[in-house]
């Protein structure tokens, strides 16, 4: 599991009570039932009319995945591919038919399978990026569910803030309780930035590089299974298909003799 998410939750929400205990406040004062109903299931309600039901579903699906997501290595994927094709230039690419079996990796194992039974490479290259192409959008969804939740829930806070001074304007002959009903009446702006810029926003872009990082992957897999069908040098698919890992998403030495192991 990445913490990215959950650390960066934390950090935000530490500095916020941080702030209001400093201000001699109390966390009590921006914990009001009415500003926190509306703002959240107002957002939520805002979100699913903009989309359809599939939409919001598939949002919900995708919420613990924006916490507890990770990517595979790259590095673990080409060890695989690199053994592939040490294989195929032994024994032939029929020979990766029992190999396929061990491979946990859908993608990768469905795309070795379709190399084996001599599927044209052109052909083949247009199914796994029609696969990539279709794994993308479906990701797109989740995360521009969140991400237009971040832009509805400021303006939501804004109308709860309006709303509650209404309530305000009402109770003019009552001065004593203006002090604290003016203050409630913020607590919705309050929660419609906090909510929009601390959870809605951070999670969209969250499982939009969790979904860019997994398709680069499986665009390398894709050069990799190509250059195996082709029975290419293994040495040169390995550096490669390294080349197209950036530098700082390359995995420790370590970890990549254990994958190749």
């Amino acid at each position: 599991m990445d913490p990215a998410t959950i650390a960066g939750l934390g950090i935000a929400v530490t500095a916020i009570v941080a702030a209001i205990f400093i201000e001699g406040s109390s966390p009590m004062s921006i914990l009001l039932p009415a500003p926190m109903i509306l703002v959240l299931v107002g957002t939520l309600g805002a979100a699913i009319a903009g989309g359809t039901m599939r939409d919001a579903k598939s949002a919900a699906k995708a919420l613990p995945r924006a916490f507890t997501g990770k990517p595979k290595g790259s590095e673990e994927a080409i060890a695989t591919i690199v053994s592939l094709a040490e294989r195929a230039r032994r024994e032939g690419l029929l020979a990766l038919e029992d190999s396929a079996k061990d491979i946990d990796d859908d993608f990768l194992r469905d795309g070795l399978r379709g190399a084996i039974d001599g599927t044209d490479p052109e052909d083949l290259r247009v199914i796994l990026e029609d696969k990539i192409a279709a794994k993308r959008a479906a990701d797109r969804v989740g995360a521009n569910f969140y991400t237009q939740m971040g832009g509805y829930a400021p303006t939501i806070g804004i109308v709860g803030t309006v709303v509650s001074l209404v309530h305000v304007l009402e109770n003019l002959s009552e001065p004593e309780k203006l002090g604290h009903m003016i203050a409630a009446a913020f607590v919705a702006t309050f929660w419609g930035i906090a909510s929009a810029n601390i959870a809605f926003l951070p999670i969209g872009n969250r499982l939009k590089r969790l979904s860019e990082l997994e398709c680069a992957q499986m665009e390398i897999v894709v050069e990799g299974l190509l250059s195996v069908q082709a029975g290419a040098n293994p040495r040169l698919v390995g550096e490669r298909l390294r080349s197209l890992v950036p530098p700082d998403q390359m995995e420790k030495p370590g970890k990549s003799d254990k994958a190749a192991a």
